[in-house]
């Protein structure tokens, strides 16, 4: 199809080889040609570069400066520098960052914004990203419609958002994923301790997700705070010491309170 050849053309610098880079480069790779994989470990931008035939480079000097986009996925605190010692021109740079601001390119770049995805990704469990959630954010109207373009390359779902609620997203993404992992944790010491195994709780888990097709999570609370008995409640905290009695009491009296007790 005409539109698929046109969008074959489009030439994409990847600029980082970690998580987020290595599933976009994936998902990109049959859509755009990347033309180079960038990291400051030259073996790590092998790896990414080989998996969708590219050059691997670990120098910004030897970044290419005729490619339609740019993306920078990297650690927020180094967007900044990867910006500051790459070459200005009139193709689309973005970054991938949740939390950090559009105007990190103010000023060194004329088209540019932000594409970020919603979900937890890794090099060892690739994503399939057609269903992902894509914030995005230009500063031009004509940035906005190219993002628009690109982020539709990758997912269904694309959203515009400015860099406040950007923000906001990230901040409940981590109580929704990163804060949620960690009870997964703590679980899972509990048990330890006790010689029990955490593939007990999987089932609870999976069920609990599973119920948020169909129900808000206030409605799918349960539990003996969200019931308010506050005897379970005292025993449980009576079996737990340290971080792991504070962060049971704590949450308990945040479910209590939301459940008006």
């Amino acid at each position: 199809m005409e539109g698929d050849r046109i969008m074959k053309k489009q030439r994409v610098v990847m600029l980082g080889s970690g998580n987020v880079a290595t599933n976009f480069a994936l998902a990109l790779k049959d859509k755009y040609q990347i033309v180079q994989i960038y990291s400051r470990s030259l073996s790590n931008a092998q790896i990414l570069a080989e998996k969708v035939g590219c050059e691997a480079i670990d120098d910004l000097k030897m970044v290419v400066r005729d490619a339609h986009v740019y993306i920078i996925a990297v650690n927020d605190d180094a967007i900044a520098s990867i910006i500051d010692n790459t070459h200005c021109n009139n193709a689309l740079w973005l970054h991938t960052s949740g939390s950090t601001p559009i105007d990190v390119f103010e000023g060194k770049r004329a088209h540019y914004g932000v594409c970020w995805p919603v979900q937890s990704l890794s090099k060892n469990n690739i994503v399939e990203m057609d269903d992902v959630h894509l914030f995005i954010e230009g500063n031009t109207d004509e940035a906005t419609h190219k993002l628009e373009k690109f982020a539709s390359a990758i997912s269904h779902n694309v959203h515009q958002a400015s860099s406040h609620d950007r923000l906001l997203l990230h901040v409940a993404s981590v109580f929704a994923c990163n804060f949620a992992n960690h009870m997964f944790t703590l679980s899972s010491e509990v048990l330890s301790e006790a010689g029990l195994p955490f593939d007990a709780m999987l089932p609870l888990i999976k069920t609990t997700i599973e119920k948020l097709n169909h129900m808000t999570p206030q409605e799918s609370q349960t539990g003996p705070a969200a019931r308010g008995d506050i005897k379970i409640i005292e025993k449980h905290l009576s079996s737990l010491n340290g971080d792991k009695r504070e962060i049971y009491k704590l949450l308990s009296d945040s479910i209590m309170r939301a459940k008006g007790f």
